[in-house]
Order: C-alpha cells, then sequence, then structure tokens
C-alpha cells in the first residue's frame, strides 16, 4: 500500500511542521505527506534552476545558481561579484581564505534569493588541456581536501546548500557526456574521491553533483556504487545529489538514476523524468516508491537544514556585490599571484625611480568577467578592472604609462589565454600547450628591446614557458576576478608580498604530462579514456620519472627569504596510534613582512607497491614579520602513510621506514626527518566502484 493511502494526510503535514522534532523524524513525516505523484515531480526540477513545490503542503520551490567563483547572472538575473577563479584560489593555499570566499558567496546566493550554489569545484587538475582547469583547485589529492572543506563550511554557515561538484572523475571536457574514465580503485580512492569525502565528513556538504561522464563503464548518474554505496553507506552523505544538467538525458533510463540515489534531475521539463514515463516504471515494477522516499530523503532533509520550510521566503536583493566582497576578492587574487621569477630583485617596482613603464600584450585589457565567459562559471560583476586598469591606477601619477618599451625603465608584457572556446572554457579543451605564437614573439621582441621585461601570466592553468628566462620577471595571475587588476598592481608595486604557489605542475613539454602517452589516455577514443598513469598524476609523477618541469608543484617566489631549521619528528619508532608530531622553526630573514607557504611531504621508499616519492601530507600559510620566527607543528596520522589496496579493499599503511620532508616545494626541500612504523594497519572499505 502507498504511504498516501495508509493516513490521513492532514496529520502528516501537522507532524513535519513540528519544529520540536528531529530533522530526519520530520523527514520522514513529510515523505508520509507526500502523494506518489508530488514524490514524481520532486525527482526533477520545474524550469532551469527551480525545484518543483507542493502547493498542498506550502512547499516552495528551490532554486539553484551556477558557481563556484560567484553567484552566476544567467541563473540569478543578478550582477555578483566576480571573485578569482577555482585555481587562483588553490595558488592561495589559504584555507582561511577559502573559507571567506565560501561566506562571501553564501551572502550573495541568499541575497540573490537562491538556496544552493553549484560549488565548489573539485574536480582534479589531471591534465593542463582540460578546458576547465581553470574553475578547479589543484593536481594534489591533500590541498584539494583541505580547501573545499573550507570553502563548504564557509558557503552553508549562510544556511545555503554546496553542492560539491562533479562527482566524480570529470577530468576532461572533450566528449563528456559519452566517455567513461576507465580508472584504478586506487587511483579513484588515492586522488580522485577525497576531496568529495573531505567535504561530506568534515564539511556537511548537503549537495553533490553527479558528472556528465561515466566511471568503469556506469555513468555516474546511475552508479550505485559511488552514489549510495560509497557517498552514502560509507562517508555517511545525508544531503541530496543532482545530475549536472541535461546528463539524465544520456543515463539508461529515469528509474535506474533514482535507484542509485540521484535526488534531483535538472533541468526540468528537459530531463528524461517525465511523469508519465515514471508512472508507468511504477505501474510495471520497475520504480518503487521505496526508491523514490530512499532517493528524496536527503532533498527534503536539505530544505528543512537551511530554513527553506519554516522560513519565510528570502527577499531578492538586486545589488548583491558589495564592497566587503570585492575586497575579499582582490585579497584572494593577490594571495593567488604566484612570482616564477624574478632576476636580480626587479620586483618590487619603486614607483618613485619609475619614469616611463610600458605596458604591452593581448590581456592587459582584456576583460575575462561576463554572463557565460568560460561556461558555467562565468559571473557578470559591477565591473571589471584589468591588468592595464590597475597599473595604470597605481603608477599613472608617478610614471607615464607608454606602449614603448625602448627607453621605458620597465616593460610589463600580459599574455595568456581567454575563456573563447579553444582557451579555457566549459564544454571543449584545449588544442594547444604554447601560447599563440605571436604572444611569444612579443615577449622576445619586448625582452631583446628591454632587458626589465616582467610578463604577467594570465591563463587558467599551465602553458609552455621556454621563453621564461628570457625576461627578468615572470607573474602568474590566473584569471583574477573583478578586482584582478588592482591585485596584479599591489604585487607588482610590493603592496603586497607575493605569496601564491603554484597548485599543478608546470611541464615544460605536454608528452611530460602523464595524461598524455596517447590519444587513448586522453582524450580517449570517444567511448573510454584511459587513466593508465594511476596514482601518479602530476608532481607524483615528475617526480618518480624524475623529469624537469618548468616550474614544480608548489613553488613560488616571496619578496622576503625564510629559513627552515631544527626538524623534530616525535617518535624514532611509531606504532600509529594517535598522531605523529613534526615539528620544525621558520624564520623571515628578509626586510619585508610576509607569508611563507611550508610544505610536508612523506614518502614510503620501502613499500610493496609502487608509491611516489613524496605526497604532500600537511601545510600551512604562516604569516612573519620581518625577523620573526615561529614553531610550526604538524600531526600526522596513519592514514598520512597509508596506500589504497585494491584486494582486499581498504586502506594499508606498511611497517618500515618512512621519510618526512619539510619544504617550500615539492623540489625544494630545505629539511629530512625519517622514523619507522612498527605495525601493520588496515581499514576495509568497499566497494569496488
Amino acid at each position: 500500500m502507498s504511504s498516501h493511502d495508509s493516513h490521513d494526510p492532514h496529520a502528516g503535514e501537522q507532524a513535519f511542521r513540528n519544529r520540536g522534532l528531529d530533522i530526519g523524524d520530520r523527514v520522514s513525516a513529510l515523505l508520509a505527506a507526500l502523494t506518489l505523484d508530488e514524490k514524481l515531480g520532486l525527482c526533477s526540477g520545474r524550469n532551469f534552476w527551480e525545484t518543483r513545490s507542493v502547493p498542498r503542503l506550502g512547499i516552495r520551490s528551490m532554486r539553484l545558481t551556477d558557481g563556484p567563483r560567484g553567484v552566476a547572472f544567467h541563473s540569478t538575473w543578478r550582477r555578483g561579484t566576480a571573485f578569482p577563479s577555482g585555481i587562483a584560489l588553490g595558488a592561495s593555499w589559504d584555507t582561511d581564505l577559502a573559507r571567506r570566499h565560501g561566506e562571501a558567496l553564501g551572502r550573495e546566493t541568499r541575497e540573490a534569493g537562491a538556496h544552493v550554489v553549484l560549488g565548489p569545484a573539485v574536480n582534479l587538475c589531471r591534465t593542463p588541456m582540460c578546458g576547465r582547469t581553470f574553475e578547479y583547485l589543484t593536481e594534489d589529492p591533500h590541498l584539494n581536501a583541505r580547501l573545499t572543506v573550507s570553502y563548504v563550511r564557509g558557503v552553508q554557515g549562510e544556511k545555503v546548500a554546496a553542492c560539491v561538484k562533479h562527482f566524480a572523475a570529470n577530468n576532461q571536457e572533450s566528449k563528456r557526456m559519452q566517455v567513461s574514465a576507465q580508472v584504478s580503485q586506487r587511483a579513484l580512492r588515492e586522488l580522485y574521491l577525497p576531496a568529495f569525502e573531505a567535504a561530506v565528513r568534515e564539511g556537511g556538504a548537503q549537495a553533490v553533483m553527479s558528472a556528465y561522464n561515466g566511471v568503469n563503464g556506469t555513468k555516474a548518474g546511475e552508479n550505485e556504487a559511488l552514489l549510495w554505496d560509497v557517498l552514502r553507506e560509507e562517508w555517511g552523505f545525508e544531503g541530496f545529489v543532482v545530475s549536472d544538467w541535461f546528463a539524465a538525458r544520456k543515463a539508461t533510463s529515469a528509474e535506474a538514476c533514482i535507484r542509485a540515489g540521484m535526488s534531483l534531475a535538472m533541468p526540468g521539463r528537459w530531463s528524461r523524468y517525465r511523469m508519465r514515463d515514471l508512472r508507468e516504471a511504477v505501474r510495471r515494477g520497475r520504480l518503487h516508491e521505496e526508491d523514490l522516499d530512499r532517493a528524496l530523503r536527503g532533498l527534503l532533509r536539505v530544505m528543512f537544514e537551511i530554513g527553506h520550510i519554516d522560513e519565510p521566503a528570502r527577499p531578492r536583493r538586486r545589488g548583491i556585490s558589495t564592497p566587503d566582497s570585492q575586497v575579499l576578492a582582490r585579497e584572494i587574487a593577490a594571495a593567488g599571484i604566484t612570482m616564477l621569477r624574478n632576476e636580480a630583485g626587479l620586483l618590487p617596482l619603486d614607483a618613485s625611480r619609475l619614469r616611463k613603464v610600458a605596458v604591452l600584450g593581448p590581456t592587459a585589457r582584456q576583460r575575462n568577467c561576463l554572463p557565460l565567459w568560460g561556461g558555467s562559471a562565468g559571473v557578470w560583476p559591477p565591473h571589471e578592472i584589468t591588468p592595464a586598469d590597475g597599473i595604470r591606477e597605481a603608477l599613472g601619477r608617478s610614471a607615464e604609462i607608454v606602449d614603448d618599451p625602448a627607453g621605458a625603465d620597465a616593460a610589463i608584457v600580459c599574455v595568456g589565454l581567454s575563456h573563447r572556446p579553444g582557451g579555457d572554457s566549459e564544454g571543449v579543451d584545449r588544442k594547444h600547450f604554447d601560447l599563440p605564437s605571436a604572444q611569444v614573439a612579443l615577449i622576445r621582441k619586448t625582452a631583446a628591446t628591454n632587458p626589465n621585461t616582467i610578463v604577467i601570466l594570465v591563463a587558467g592553468g599551465p602553458v609552455s614557458m621556454d621563453w621564461a628566462e628570457d625576461v627578468s620577471s615572470v607573474l602568474v595571475a590566473w584569471y583574477p576576478g573583478m578586482e584582478g587588476g588592482r591585485a596584479i598592481a599591489d604585487v607588482l608595486t610590493g603592496a603586497v608580498n607575493p605569496s601564491g604557489r603554484l597548485p599543478v605542475t608546470f611541464p615544460r613539454r605536454l608528452p611530460d604530462s602523464p595524461a598524455h602517452r596517447s590519444g587513448r589516455t586522453f582524450p580517449g577514443d570517444g567511448r573510454e579514456v584511459l587513466y593508465q598513469e594511476g596514482v601518479f598524476v602530476g608532481y607524483r609523477h615528475f617526480d618518480r620519472e624524475d623529469i624537469a618541469p618548468s616550474f614544480p608543484f608548489g613553488h613560488g617566489l616571496s619578496y622576503s627569504d625564510f629559513e627552515y631549521s631544527d626538524l623534530q619528528v616525535e617518535h624514532a619508532r611509531w606504532e600509529g596510534e594517535g598522531g605523529l608530531g613534526v615539528s620544525f622553526s621558520v624564520r623571515n630573514r628578509g626586510d619585508r613582512d610576509g607569508a611563507e607557504v611550508v610544505q610536508l611531504y612523506v614518502g614510503d621508499p620501502e613499500s610493496s607497491v609502487p608509491r611516489p616519492p613524496r605526497e604532500l601530507r600537511a601545510f600551512e600559510k604562516r604569516f612573519l614579520r620581518a625577523g620573526e620566527s615561529a614553531r610550526i607543528r604538524f600531526e600526522l596520522q596513519v592514514r598520512d602513510l597509508a596506500w589504497f589496496c585494491e584486494s582486499p579493499l581498504g586502506w594499508r599503511a606498511e611497517p618500515g621506514g618512512f621519510e618526512i620532508e619539510i619544504g617550500s616545494s615539492s623540489r625544494d626541500i630545505r629539511l629530512r626527518g625519517r622514523f619507522e612504523l612498527v605495525k601493520d594497519w588496515f581499514l576495509a572499505v568497499g566497494p569496488t566502484v
């Protein structure tokens, strides 16, 4: 018998409105009050951005909005703050900034009248050629997880649900709705799932978006092992799963998605979730009301948690981008700007000694913050400060801004990519690893004319940089958002001491990147793409094969000089109980205040399986005044030593010697230590995905 036939629905309505009940009990009461058709209706959207309402019970539609760099104009018709792109936030290595970014995004989402923001985007940067690398945070799972947790907590502290995307192994745009990522269980667990797991277990993420692609032959949106067994049963996820837009149209059937645990298919009537077909699936026994209840429970729970059912409708404000958010956008942009090279201390520029400064290049005046510019991450802010705008504002009173580098005290060449298709854009992967030849020619011509040439790279990921040694200084600005030009000027003039560090390796040549062994490993044959590199992605591969990159993971220069000393590992022999303390000292021996990103790597040279020489296991961004010292302490857990075993399934840390490396990048190791794990450790998980 259906739940709606078994009792008086008005009694159920009264129960789910009772705020004194536990949320789980209120959800059960609401499910009991819903009719079958109302449940079927809640499984798909009302339109492009809203869920269906249930007028009989007074439940309003819930609005979702695109993110993750800001509230999207195309989903709210509001001009919001365009924060720096995801990879710029990744380059900050700053969990506090990630939290504050999430808080600001949550506030603006609420002010726009929306309830769910589609972000953060936490897919791993497997290849620099992915069109959405600019949206993602990093190639490293630990850095990814720590930033993700802070971001999610920030958003949800504003009673807005964060939707972590795209679950899982969505690492390319080519044939994204057709291709299946063929990836080992070990690589999934060690690289591609940790940020999602941390978002759920630690961040309390209330929503997850299933990916377009398949995983090991099964579409992500109907992959019960992913959406139910791992996400809900193993990790304890209590929120809802939403499809990526139109993804359910490629599924085997709507009922397959619902049975797997997909709560909501978007966008509305354009999805495959047609009421007539769903009713027929129920009538024929292919779908049961218990399946609906199981899939919808998380969606209804989130409606209670964010106050959507109990509180009045939020007013939609037109001006959602505040001065405080814009100041934060500038701070995040400056924190992510990464100085790769600074020969002869050309930077920071001394404005009092400048007469002429040349500002050149195609990205100097290029706007990157426009509706749908780059795809769903496009944000339309109230204004945008380009690099040329920011430099002119900072230097225009003390120096003449010119177009000719000859005779200028410094020449600033702004190069890079854009969000046009073929660059950094959703739906299309990049075709070229090199910068356009005209840009490279401009760099070399300028450097030959002016020895004080500074290159500012505006791009969403690595590019070939065989020109870098021709110039004095190189800054990577990523896509720095609406206040990016001012942030660039802050770093150029020394108002901000650069503290960005590369969240991805910059290869010298694209074939050096492990995803580019062949066309079958990227972009695949249209049906599947082979992740043959396994766990050796990014710096893990470069270190294992001893390949010199253009610039290594974690690299970034400062106007200060930091000294490391006195490493202490608390136990020479450790049984794996509690935590293992690792401490050391860092001193700013420069004459400027600044922040250092200290990085702890662990190596397992005695492992019975191939492992990277080093893996990031802890980091901290620490601000130190000139001459100041600080004692840094990290605490490792036994899970930090483990690799994922495929038979039996679980995490294993083997007895033996482990190496501790402390450094300023993966290739700039300052301190080394060692300890021995004296017991075998194993944590069983399952199932196979």
